[in-house]
């Protein structure tokens, strides 16, 4: 998975803040490290120099191998939080997307596993009348 980090002309965007965010991120969805791609962070803050509540916004896009990309938007108080509410948005989006995906995969395997097993069961059926008519 690659992650990108950007921020506004009003955030510095130092290589620890960076480091920091990616982080952060990759902790938190390292176990959808095989279904994405690439997670790009854009940290802004919206009234840039003047102070106001939930002026700092997370803009969190992931892209999922074979989906269209998903993006959640938190806006808080400080960065952390709104990193922290962007990345449990996305949490709940790829679990039900990629959750989704993954229900399909299964009932599919099983459907062909099934169908394995119960041609399994009539090309053996079949032999053992075969090997009657031949003992009889």
């Amino acid at each position: 998975m690659q992650l990108q980090v950007h921020s506004d002309n009003h955030i510095e965007g130092s290589a620890r803040l960076a480091g920091w965010v990616r982080a952060t991120v990759a902790s938190k969805f390292e176990r959808y490290d095989e279904e994405l791609t690439r997670v790009v962070v854009h940290l802004n803050d919206e009234k840039g120099n003047k102070a106001g509540a939930n002026d700092k916004r997370c803009q969190i896009e992931a892209r999922a191998k074979g989906c269209q990309p998903l993006s959640v938007t938190h806006n808080a108080e400080s960065l952390e939080f709104a990193l922290d509410g962007a990345m449990e948005k996305l949490g709940h989006a790829l679990a039900h997307r990629l959750g989704k995906q993954r229900n399909k995969r299964i009932t599919s395997e099983r459907d062909v596993a099934g169908s394995v097993a119960s041609r399994d069961r009539l090309l053996e059926e079949d032999f053992l009348a075969e090997e009657q008519l031949r003992i009889a």
